[in-house]
């Protein structure tokens, strides 16, 4: 039940430090940080065992639990497994090495589309089941269990976002169930993406209740216009997820994800915080 934590997402700080993510996010009531693993932020899984040991530390001595490494593998995605299955496994052991609980993946399958899974920014908005569906599902379903024992020996479950070719809760629950292997997996909720596809947050919640990691909280100003705009201000339909999950009594983390890194335009994340805090509190419009 809330408030929830917060974390916040670095992708909200381009060319940030980890140091200027831990005093931003412990100065501003932050509880935590969803960690993009990219070089940008200065978490990625080229660090050396030393830098790692650090990083844990600054975030230990901020007080800021290490929410999870936002990885960019597509699980479900068409490369070949050798192209797939080392990155993943290098992520694990960075969120591993950091204490994070979760390593954030991307579905990227090809979905009813054809397509190719995507760009690192946003993704498509599908979802399909059918042939080409099914196969992104058994391909997932067959990286997470070549990296099951080792995700279980680091502590880290494998979090598949609502995003691009599995964008709904159903269809990221679809991918969940076909890969059998609760122990190591779970779901991101990102709110943007599932409203953009038309699925109620009612059954998104539905489809991912038993195994949704956290939520992602943004607002865009249209489906259309996916510009980040603070909470409230745009058409996510705040108010109507925050309800769904307190009368489902959820009670794990929010992270604020301020899309920043994709649109350098908009104000910078500090502006937005105490609008995701309040949010949390159920004092903010939505």
């Amino acid at each position: 039940m809330p408030p929830w934590p917060l974390a916040l997402s670095t992708l909200g700080l381009p060319g940030g430090t980890l140091g200027d993510a831990c005093r931003l996010a412990s100065g501003s009531g932050c509880a935590g940080l969803e960690l993009r693993a990219h070089p940008d932020t200065g978490v990625h899984v080229g660090m050396s065992t030393r830098e790692r040991a650090g990083a844990a530390r600054a975030l230990a001595e901020a007080g800021l639990t290490p929410l999870a490494v936002a990885g960019y593998t597509r699980i479900a995605g068409p490369k070949p497994d050798e192209d797939v299955i080392p990155g993943l496994l290098a992520e694990i052991t960075l969120a591993g090495d950091l204490g994070a609980r979760f390593l954030r993946v991307f579905p990227g399958g090809t979905g009813g589309t054809g397509g190719t899974g995507g760009t690192e920014g946003m993704g498509g908005v599908g979802g399909s089941g059918g042939p080409d569906g099914e196969a992104d599902d058994e391909r997932a379903a067959r990286r997470v269990h070549a990296v099951a024992d080792h995700a279980a020996r680091a502590g880290v479950r494998l979090l598949v976002e609502t995003h691009d070719s599995h964008a709904t809760g159903a269809a990221v629950r679809r991918l969940l169930d076909t890969a059998g292997a609760p122990e190591v997996t779970g779901a991101i909720w990102d709110v943007l993406h599932t409203w953009r596809r038309g699925e109620s947050p009612a059954a998104t919640f539905g489809a991912l209740a038993d195994v949704l990691g956290y939520v992602q909280v943004k607002d865009a100003a249209s489906a259309a216009d996916t510009t980040p705009v603070p909470l409230g201000a745009g058409g996510v339909p705040l108010a109507e997820i925050r309800a769904v999950l307190v009368e489902r009594a959820y009670d794990g983390w929010v992270s604020l994800e301020w899309e920043r890194t994709w649109y350098p335009a908009v104000a910078p994340v500090e502006s937005v915080i105490p609008g995701a805090l309040a949010w949390t509190c159920g004092d903010a419009p939505g």
